[in-house]
C-alpha cells in the first residue's frame, strides 16, 4: 500500500477515535469489567499438590459434570476411583475417558440409584465386599428443580435423592470409613440452603410443592446432616464437611424452564456467571486432598475456603431431629 494511502488510513482512524472517544472508553471499560467479573465468578482453585496413591475414593454421580471432573483430578493424583452412578452405560463411558486421560487404570464403576433404597443398600454391600478400604466418600450426585416426582420408595424426589439416599449410603459405609481412618466424607450442598427450611410436617411436599423450595430444603438437609454427622464421628478419625461448588453449567439444571426465549436471555448469564465443571469441582477436590484439612470437620466450604452457613444451618436441635426422622424414613433403625 502506498505511503499516502497509509497516511490517509491513519488520519481516518485518529478522526474516528476522536469523534467516538466516549463510546470507545465505555466499551473498553465494560469489556474489562466483564473479564474481571468472569474471573471473579470462576472462584477459588485447589492449590494442593497432594498425591492420593494407595487411597480409595468413591464419588456418587461421577459420570458427568463436577463429579466427573473431580474423579478425573483424583485419578490423576493416583487414587483408586469408584464411580457410583445410576446410568451404567454413561458411567462406563466416563470411566474409560478418565482412564485414558489420566493413565490411571484403577477406575471402577458401581451401580447406584439414589432414588431406590434397595439400590443404595445393594451398592453399599458391593463396596464393602469388594473394597479393602475407603478413604474419601464424596456425596456429589443430585437432582434439581424436578417436577413433583416420587422416588421408588415414595419420597419426594429431591429430598429422597439429595438427602435420604446419601444419608443411608453414608451410614452403611461408616464402618469401612472408620476402618480406613483418617478418612473424609464430603457432602456437596449448595448456596440454595440459605433459602431452605426443613418442613418436618411435610418433608415429602405432599401438601404443597415448589421445585425451588424442595431443592433448597434438600440442600439445607445436606448441611444439617453434615453438622450432626461430624459430631457423631468425633474421635473416630473420620471427618465430615459440606460445600457449595458454585453456579455451574451442568446437567443438574436440565429440569428448569427450557423455553427458547428463556434460553436466549440466559446465554449472557451462563457465559459470565456460570462456572465450568472444572472450576466447579475445585472446592470438592480441595476438601478431598488438602493436608490442612486432616482434622477439620463440621465446616461448610465455598471457593476452597471455610464460609459461614445460613443461620438455620446452625440449628443443632433441627440437625438431631432430622437425623432421627431420616433414620426412620430409610429404615436404618431396622435390620438391613
Amino acid at each position: 500500500m502506498p505511503l499516502k494511502n497509509l497516511t490517509d488510513v491513519s488520519a481516518s482512524a485518529k478522526e474516528f477515535v476522536q469523534d467516538h472517544k466516549i463510546a470507545i472508553a465505555c466499551t473498553v471499560t465494560t469489556a474489562c469489567g466483564l473479564i474481571a467479573l468472569k474471573r471473579y465468578m470462576a472462584g477459588g482453585v485447589c492449590r494442593s499438590k497432594a498425591l492420593m496413591n494407595g487411597k480409595t475414593v468413591l464419588i456418587t454421580g461421577a459420570n458427568t459434570g463436577i463429579g466427573k471432573e473431580t474423579a478425573k483430578d483424583l485419578a490423576s493424583r493416583g487414587a483408586r476411583v469408584l464411580l457410583a452412578c445410576r446410568d451404567i452405560t454413561k458411567a462406563e463411558r466416563a470411566a474409560e475417558d478418565i482412564r485414558k486421560s489420566t493413565g490411571n487404570k484403577d477406575v471402577v464403576v458401581y451401580v447406584l440409584d439414589l432414588c431406590s433404597l434397595k439400590s443404595v443398600r445393594q451398592c453399599a454391600d458391593d463396596v464393602i465386599k469388594k473394597e479393602a478400604r475407603l478413604d474419601v466418600l464424596i456425596n456429589n450426585a443430585g437432582v434439581m428443580w424436578t417436577p413433583y416426582w416420587k422416588t421408588k420408595d415414595g419420597f419426594e424426589m429431591q429430598f429422597g435423592t439429595n438427602h435420604l439416599g446419601h444419608f443411608l449410603f453414608t451410614n452403611l459405609l461408616l464402618d469401612l470409613l472408620k476402618k480406613s481412618a483418617p478418612s473424609r466424607i464430603i457432602n456437596v450442598s449448595s448456596l440454595a440452603h440459605e433459602r431452605g427450611t426443613i418442613n418436618f410436617d411435610d418433608l415429602n411436599s405432599e401438601k404443597s410443592y415448589s421445585p425451588a423450595k424442595a431443592y433448597s430444603q434438600s440442600k439445607l438437609a445436606n448441611v444439617l446432616f453434615t453438622r450432626e454427622l461430624s459430631k457423631r464421628l468425633q474421635g473416630t478419625g473420620v471427618t465430615a464437611n459440606s460445600l457449595h461448588p458454585g453456579v455451574i453449567k451442568t446437567e443438574l439444571g436440565r429440569y428448569r424452564d427450557t423455553t427458547l426465549w428463556r434460553r436466549i436471555l440466559f446465554v449472557p448469564v451462563i457465559l459470565l456467571v456460570f462456572k465450568t465443571p472444572i472450576q466447579g469441582a475445585q472446592t470438592t477436590i480441595h476438601c478431598a486432598v488438602s493436608k490442612d484439612l486432616t482434622d477439620v470437620s463440621g465446616k461448610y466450604f465455598s471457593d476452597c475456603v471455610v464460609k459461614v452457613e445460613a443461620p438455620q444451618a446452625h440449628d443443632d436441635e433441627a440437625a438431631a431431629k432430622l437425623w432421627t426422622v431420616s433414620e426412620e424414613m430409610v429404615g436404618l433403625t431396622q435390620k438391613s
